[in-house]
């Protein structure tokens, strides 16, 4: 059983900033993979980025050149520092626990971009 609580977002102008945050606790085994996913209404949740214990990154094709991923295995805490925001980055983001077929969630947290 993982815990997962994201913060960090909130509304923001078209081309402004946002950095998410989501600490894990509970029963955390190191060699986890991290990630943010999003998901719009009416639409997919759908894998934004994710990070493996050793830093090796995926990115979506849509955010690519604008967020950042990042984690600090001590503080099981992993990041995803967004930049140049468009209005289609708008949704709710998952942060995301997975070691293998276990996979938990966060609650999610809201980012509105307006322009």
């Amino acid at each position: 059983q993982v815990q997962l609580v994201e913060s960090g977002g909130g509304l923001v102008q078209a081309g402004g900033s946002l950095r998410l945050s989501c600490v894990a606790s509970g029963s955390i085994v190191s060699d986890n993979r991290l990630g943010w996913y999003r998901q719009a209404p009416g639409k997919e949740r759908e894998l934004v980025a994710d990070i493996t214990k050793g830093g090796n990154t995926r990115y979506a094709d849509s955010v690519k050149g604008r967020f950042t991923i990042s984690r600090d295995n001590a503080k099981n805490m992993v990041y995803l520092q967004m930049n140049s925001l468009k209005p289609e980055d708008t949704a709710v983001y998952y942060c995301n626990y997975r070691w293998y077929t276990l996979n938990y969630w966060g609650q999610g947290t809201q980012v509105t971009v307006s322009s």
